[in-house]
């Protein structure tokens, strides 16, 4: 009886790595301590200008999806110019213009998640209940079967009037937050009174932004902060010109700002009159105000991964998980060396807490990078994106899928490569990213086990420690698979290139390499031990007592100069 043959699963393809970019701005925060009187001129203008920015984005939906020279921005700032001031006209028609496009991207971002949420549950729906077709399995039951037609007539719905939207260039935008207006209709389940939340809306359609300009003073004419007294002044609309107690319209603050971190780049923007935008928001939770000043930095010009590997240098595989950092120190030739790292990560209560929580989980992780000499660090390139929209049908059915797909939801992949990208840019490390596919797999499967033993008894090696060293080894241009026996405690080749990734130079055929002999040095630059574990060039009477061939006189001789073996074996190439 022949066996059937099964078909190997083929692997999908890996994509190569690639190096993160610098960031391109930077973003700074202090806090505003102005007096009750002083507040209320912040509440006044904030308001002003927010209704007249509402009413000049709700123009540019209505104008709908154009070329750039037919939005009409001129018309538009000339008429927001009449009742606030040209600078500030230019930075609302600005931040309605991207709040547009913004929106748009989102729309296109929303119909692809459908299509592949739709796509999915429509190849389960042609395969019968109970039954597989290929690599399909249906439902198991007809009652999720009929629940799932829902579920994809719902999703058919939703994208019709995203086709529609994007079809007219129509998008529908909150100012202040959707999720927001809608906890008004459940202020119960959110503990928040009507007053609270009317204080919090209010308080994120404020506009207070004003673009910076190179070349006026200090780099913004309509909010300037002095680089030595550190005075905060602003141009006032000129409806409330009224309340200006400096000269040309402007109120002056009694507050100083003073911008701890990054306080050196911004002085020498400040003092050079180079372009700095700040951002005037307020806290309700707090009763706090605050200033952001950000720029744009100049274009810094990354290392390729093959460069970065070209260098020689160490490296920090890290492997993100929902409540832990896993990391694991390679060298030049892509051996883990050292211990392994297990940096914790907390990210329960509010959305400041959760951030600062990554942020010194990344400073930990940065400080255990320099400590142990590595240039770069290498991640995983996690998006979710496609198993977000189409969630239970590809990640697991039943209380324990749920559990990982709420693990899923929860891992901050976005946030944490872009805190990672700027903070580790600052400390002088390169961020590779790497296909995640399969990393956990393999590095369970050939590295978990060898990094255990060459460990302490104390450090206990989990498969993340292991998927780390796999993602290290992919930044690096490496296979993930190990030769066996390379990483064993106390071997004398365990300190040497023993990982498989070095290139075998091919030899013309029929040429053999030049024989070693005990104490004559190859052209490699390695000996051997014994002079019995080779044989000999030329057979000679056997000594039965030393169990190994002897060497003749002529070929030791030959042996001793090293002359014997080129005449013989010239070298090939």
């Amino acid at each position: 009886m022949t066996r059937k043959r099964v078909k190997r699963r083929e692997l999908r393809p890996l994509a190569a790595p690639f190096t993160v970019a610098a960031p391109s701005g930077a973003r700074i925060r202090d806090r505003l301590r102005v007096t009750a009187e002083e507040a209320e001129v912040l509440r006044l203008v904030g308001e002003h200008l927010g209704r007249h920015q509402r009413a000049d984005l709700a123009e540019r939906v209505r104008i709908g999806k154009v070329k750039k020279k037919d939005t009409g921005r001129a018309g538009r700032k000339k008429a927001l110019t009449a009742v606030s001031s040209s600078r500030w006209a230019g930075a609302m028609t600005r931040v309605s213009e991207d709040q547009y496009q913004l929106s748009m991207r989102c729309l296109f971002d929303e119909r692809g998640s459908l299509c592949r949420a739709i796509a999915v549950i429509s190849r389960r729906l042609r395969v019968p209940c109970g039954q597989r077709a290929g690599r399909v399995s249906g439902y198991a039951t007809q009652a999720e079967r009929f629940q799932k037609q829902r579920r994809m007539a719902s999703l058919t719905a939703r994208l019709v009037l995203v086709e529609e939207r994007i079809e007219a260039g129509r998008p529908a935008i909150v100012v202040g937050g959707r999720r927001l207006a809608k906890v008004r209709v459940h202020l119960e389940t959110a503990q928040l009174t009507e007053a609270q939340w009317r204080q919090r809306w209010d308080a994120e359609r404020l506009f207070l932004t004003a673009d910076g300009e190179t070349g006026a003073p200090h780099g913004n004419y309509t909010i300037a902060v002095h680089p030595d007294t550190g005075e905060l002044s602003l141009v006032l609309p000129e409806p409330l010109r009224h309340l200006a107690n400096a000269p040309r319209g402007r109120y002056r603050f009694g507050c100083m700002v003073r911008f701890s971190h990054r306080q050196g780049e911004w002085l020498d923007r400040v003092t050079a009159n180079r372009a700095v935008r700040y951002d005037i928001t307020y806290d309700p939770e707090r009763g706090r105000w605050y200033i952001d000043a950000s720029w744009s930095t100049d274009t810094t010009q990354m290392p390729r991964p093959q460069e970065f590997a070209a260098r020689a240098e160490r490296t920090l595989g890290v492997d993100l998980n929902a409540d832990h950092l896993a990391a694991y120190v390679l060298d030049a030739h892509g051996n883990p060396v050292g211990e392994p790292i297990t940096i914790p990560l907390d990210l329960t209560g509010p959305a400041s807490q959760r951030d600062g929580h990554l942020r010194a989980a990344i400073t930990q992780l940065i400080a255990a990078a320099r400590g142990q000499g590595c240039a770069g660090i290498v991640i995983e390139n996690l998006g979710f994106a496609d198993s977000r929209a189409t969630g239970r049908e590809t990640m697991g059915r039943g209380a324990r899928g749920k559990t990982f797909r709420r693990t899923v939801a929860g891992i901050p992949t976005a946030r944490f490569r872009e805190r990672l990208r700027g903070m580790a840019f600052h400390a002088g490390l390169v961020v590779i990213a790497v296909d995640p596919a399969y990393t956990s797999i393999w590095g369970e499967r050939y590295w978990k086990s060898p990094l255990q033993q060459q460990a302490t008894t104390t450090a206990i090696v989990t498969r993340h420690h292991s998927a780390a060293v796999t993602i290290g080894r992919r930044g690096l241009g490496h296979r993930a698979r190990r030769r066996p026996g390379v990483t064993a405690t106390r071997q004398r080749m365990s300190a040497r290139r023993a990982t498989g990734q070095t290139v075998t130079i091919p030899r013309l055929r029929g040429t053999v390499r030049p024989p070693r002999t005990a104490g004559a040095s190859s052209m490699d630059g390695k000996t051997r031990l014994c002079q019995g574990d080779q044989l000999a060039l030329f057979s000679g009477p056997q000594d039965r007592s030393g169990g190994h061939r002897a060497i003749s006189s002529d070929c030791a001789k030959s042996a001793d100069n090293g002359r014997f073996a080129q005449e013989r074996y010239p070298p090939v190439g």
